[in-house]
């Protein structure tokens, strides 16, 4: 199996896309082979510096960065050889297994839906978080930013998606599936979740256990919460908030440090055909290892062609 990185994207590059490369490759079975994208010369001068070791990594030359200053829709076919681009060009080539980057997220939506397509039958990709619940438990957050206004049936779709994912690949058989919103009767809310709620209670596709209020987001009520990107990002930039907040004042915790991005390094976009997994932009080594092991966990659970044989039936 190979998982490409890209070496260039994100805050810290390329010293903390290498750390991350030299920490992954001690945790990853042997047979996996870690594809490094970036400048060839760069990463060749620094394997000695990271301990790297050679044999499990191939290196493919792309000079070029898309920086988080160009333009998403733009930076693609203007930068052909960067290292986003290229790491599209490899997934699509099926040459890697998965695709990883730190790097600009728009564009790294962009290469996913033009570089890749949707799967068919998939309205819109989404992508998102992991909630750490207080029983130890993890749930799943979407859409956390890519869909800020949904329709009905975009939902529907984001909670068919959480729920494969939950399934394949954090091992939920039944994910109980709800939708967020600001009350738990079926008449609350505001038109569109009023109407997710019926579509989402009619359905025999996902284990819909109703309403969830955001007080109850981390008690392990849900396998799987259901929002627009709006709502999404707006609850997962709060928890970050939270968290620092809770550092910068000198508290520890062992739950609230689970609110760590650190400890979950990136998230698929799902409903492209393909496996790509977008990070944080300010990851450091340990976040772009735990990218990397999540990259791995994806691509070994086949979770791209999983989610395309359920829309075909």
């Amino acid at each position: 199996m190979k998982i490409g990185i890209d070496i260039l994207g994100g805050d810290f590059a390329p010293d903390a896309n290498l750390g991350g490369v030299s920490l992954a490759l001690k945790e990853l079975p042997s047979h996996v082979i870690l594809t490094c994208i970036g400048d060839e010369s760069q990463i060749k001068d620094s394997l000695s510096k990271f301990g790297i070791d050679s044999a499990r990594i191939e290196i493919v030359h792309a000079p070029d960065v898309i920086t988080m200053h160009d333009h998403p829709t733009r930076a693609i076919p203007q930068k052909p050889n960067s290292s986003i681009a290229v790491g599209f060009d490899l997934l699509v080539k099926n040459e890697i297994d998965a695709f990883a980057s730190t790097g600009n997220t728009g564009a790294m939506l962009v290469g996913s839906i033009y570089k890749l397509n949707n799967i068919p039958g998939v309205i819109r990709p989404c992508i998102t978080s992991t909630l750490p619940a207080i029983d130890g438990s993890k749930s799943i957050l979407l859409d956390v930013g890519s869909n800020a206004d949904c329709k009905v049936d975009v939902l529907y779709q984001f909670a068919v998606l959480g729920s494969l994912y939950s399934k394949f690949v954090y091992g939920i058989e039944n994910p109980k599936v709800a939708l967020l919103n600001i009350g738990e009767e079926e008449t609350k809310g505001n038109l569109l979740t009023i109407a997710a709620h019926k579509l989402f209670a009619d359905s025999d596709e996902i284990n819909f256990i109703g309403n969830i209020e955001g007080r109850d987001l981390f008690l392990a009520k849900a396998d799987v919460v259901v929002c627009d990107g709006f709502t999404g990002n707006i609850v997962l930039k709060e928890a970050e908030g939270i968290y620092s907040l809770m550092r910068k004042r000198g508290i520890r915790d062992e739950y609230f440090d689970r609110f760590n991005y650190e400890n979950y390094g990136g998230t698929p976009i799902l409903g492209v055909k393909g496996n790509v997994i977008i990070g944080h932009g300010i990851s450091n080594d340990i976040a772009v290892k735990n990218m990397l092991i999540h990259s791995y966990e994806v691509a070994n659970s086949k979770l791209s062609d999983k989610l395309n044989e359920a829309f075909k039936s």
